[in-house]
């Protein structure tokens, strides 16, 4: 199928954030990925410059989007308990289907110590991070939500809920009984089970 010009760069995204998950940045080439897009090298330099551009353009287009979600729940004129609900919402219909992107952050993150890249992409990720952590000293400062909280441990436990049933799929499988790898059994039923686990989690540690 034909792709129209003004689809090409988002195309290319999709593209790239894939054969990043699989490989790695070091095992990935430009070369490789324009021609799983369908696309001369020409178009990807020009749209992206080089590699490391691709590499970036990735997180911010996944990042940015979540960002922007993420801060007009903030803007909200509802309670802090309904912005949590929506951000956990949010963050689990995004994660399931786009799983590669979680593994790519995964494998990054894990082998790229300290470097330039692992710099860029905790930076990208930690201003949707910070939003939700906005959501939660908000409700504990208006009263919302328990004054004794371990804000930063409790936004680990729910980013560390997806990262450790996505990226460990053969474990989780096992023990959840559940093929993890399945789109279908993903989004039917995992999905809305971790869902209904981490509100539970987060009603039952925040409100009084």
């Amino acid at each position: 199928m034909l792709i129209e010009k003004t689809d090409k760069k988002d195309h290319i995204l999709i593209v790239a954030e894939k054969v990043f998950s699989e490989l790695g940045y070091d095992g990935a080439s430009t070369r490789l990925i324009a021609k799983e897009a369908s696309v001369n090298m020409a178009m990807l330099n020009y749209y992206f410059g080089s590699k490391d551009g691709l590499f970036k353009a990735v997180f911010e287009r996944r990042s940015s989007t979540l960002g922007v979600m993420l801060h007009d729940i903030n803007e909200e004129n509802i309670s802090s308990w309904e912005k949590l609900e929506k951000c956990v919402n949010i963050y689990i219909e995004r994660i399931m289907p786009t799983s590669c992107f979680y593994k790519l952050v995964y494998r990054e993150l894990s082998l790229l110590q300290r470097s330039e890249h692992t710099q860029t992409i905790t930076r990208m990720l930690l201003k949707n991070v910070m939003e939700i952590k906005k959501v939660i000293t908000d409700g504990i400062d208006n009263g919302s939500f328990k004054q004794d909280v371990d804000v930063e441990m409790l936004i680990a436990s729910l980013l560390g809920t997806k990262y450790y049933i996505m990226n460990a799929p053969s474990m989780s499988s096992a023990f959840l009984e559940l093929d993890v790898e399945d789109e279908k059994v993903l989004v039917e039923q995992i999905k809305p089970r971790m869902k209904k686990h981490l509100i539970n989690l987060l009603k039952a540690y925040l409100i009084h």
